[in-house]
């Protein structure tokens, strides 16, 4: 497979630590916001430190993950998909997840806020609400996700404080008009050792070219790499992972709130190891019932951009956030949304 050219680069490392301390200075917090925008503007991606997460959480995480897929696939089939029905909780096998309509070469495990029994949601049949599937092997998986999921809020929470600053709004404006009750999700996806083709060409794609759905993305991938992100100018930048970074990237509800200032980058991830692959990708989205509107910010517009990679005009689209995410997943996993 063909591949356009890869570009020497890095991407930019922000230290979120001010954004995270209530003594932190004005300046302190105001250097922190215009590096973010900076940084959503050149790029669409910026890892971040200083975000206060335990290495020692993440290391636990990556090692009952990797027991988990270690695990036959009739044991791993105990939480399938299918089994959480329109909550679509559970796990996945190899192929079985559409990006930009092609099979990715991943497995993984769906996860999201726990919602009861008696939610509103859960008893309408709403799609994306309902409990999670916990392994009964390994026992601490469970537990561990639980914690990550309250530290991701956390640091999202913190980051899109910063992005509101650096768009000249209040920091508390996402809180206030749009992740009041925000749609989390989070996965754990495995992508198996690399296998040439049989032309002796590259490996398969794990997941296809792609940009996210919503607001912010905060990735923890293991060691391995793979990830690979397009630049402006054409070509891409492999992600090279560094020890205590997360990957923070925008979603196309923020190319849309900010009418192209910012942009929803598109990239892809391909597994070139002989060893297992793990990302952790977590999307802190708008409220279910919430609607994005257009910022006033014409001036500074993306109006000078190119066409987005797959010609769709995010500015375009009208409604509850809830809706546009539903008919998005039904594409990822079209056998299950029929069979809901």
């Amino acid at each position: 497979m063909s591949s356009p050219a890869h570009l020497p680069g890095k991407l930019p490392i922000i230290d979120i630590g001010p954004l995270l301390d209530p003594a932190a200075s004005a300046p302190d917090v105001s250097d922190v916001a215009t590096r973010i925008d900076r940084a959503c503007r050149d790029t669409g991606f910026f890892g971040i430190v200083g975000h206060g997460v335990s290495p020692s959480l993440q290391t636990d995480l990556q090692r009952a993950s990797h027991e988990f897929f270690a695990l036959p696939e009739d044991e791993k089939s105990a939480i399938a998909m299918a089994r959480a029905g329109r909550a679509w909780r559970g796990w996945f096998p190899v192929g079985a997840e559409l990006t930009s309509g092609r099979a990715d070469r991943k497995e993984g495990i769906y996860f999201g806020a726990e919602h009861p029994a008696d939610h509103p949601r859960v008893l309408s049949g709403t799609a994306l609400h309902g409990a999670n599937l916990w392994p009964a092997s390994p026992s601490q998986l469970g537990p561990l996700v639980d914690t990550w999921l309250t530290e991701m809020h956390r640091v999202a929470s913190a980051v899109l404080g910063g992005i509101a600053l650096a768009l000249g709004l209040p920091r508390g404006w996402f809180a206030e008009h749009l992740t009041y009750d925000p749609t989390e999700l989070f996965r754990i996806f495995h992508y198996p050792p690399a296998e040439r083709s049989d032309d002796g060409g590259s490996e398969s794609w794990g997941v296809a070219e792609h940009t996210d759905y919503g607001l912010l993305t905060v990735l923890a991938q293991d060691e391995l790499g793979g990830l690979e992100v397009a630049q402006r100018g054409g070509g891409w930048i492999d992600v090279e992972p560094v020890p205590g970074m997360f990957v923070c990237n925008l979603g196309d509800m923020l190319e849309r709130l900010t009418d192209g200032r910012y942009r929803s980058t598109p990239h892809r991830v391909r597994n070139t190891s002989t060893r297992g692959r793990l990302s952790f990708p977590y999307f802190f989205d708008p409220s279910w019932d919430a609607t994005v509107p257009r910022l006033p910010i014409a001036d500074e517009t993306g109006a000078d951009e190119p066409t987005r990679w797959d010609g769709v005009d995010v500015t375009a689209w009208d409604g509850r956030y809830g809706d546009y995410l539903t008919a998005k997943v039904a594409k990822v996993f079209p056998e299950l949304f029929a069979a809901t």
